[in-house]
């Protein structure tokens, strides 16, 4: 069965790189985060402010995988018009289900 071609949001590469640095500014500003992460983790990055990105984002986890990692979800909300005030990314790391 052949698989549709996602197509990506207009400018994604670069919306999502800036929701990474946003992330990485967080996690290097509270680097004992680390301690409740997995080793080599996968990060999915789920802006809530951009559902464009969040669904594609998804998508992409639905086609790719992790391949076998661990997948760390991120919640955030962009800064782009927010103030010093905004809050900061929740992490959330599933927990396997055992039936």
């Amino acid at each position: 069965m052949a698989q549709a071609k996602m197509k990506a949001p207009a400018n994604a590469v670069e919306r999502n790189i800036q929701l990474t640095g946003e992330i990485m500014r967080y996690l290097m500003a509270h680097p004992q985060v680390f301690d409740s992460l997995p080793d080599k983790f996968e990060l999915i990055i789920l802006p809530e402010d951009d559902p464009e990105i969040r669904q594609y984002n998804l998508d992409l986890l639905d086609k790719y995988g992790s391949e076998g990692k661990p997948i760390v979800f991120a919640r955030l909300t962009s800064r782009q018009g927010a103030t010093p005030t905004y809050p900061p990314p929740s992490l959330f790391v599933p927990l396997p289900f055992a039936a």
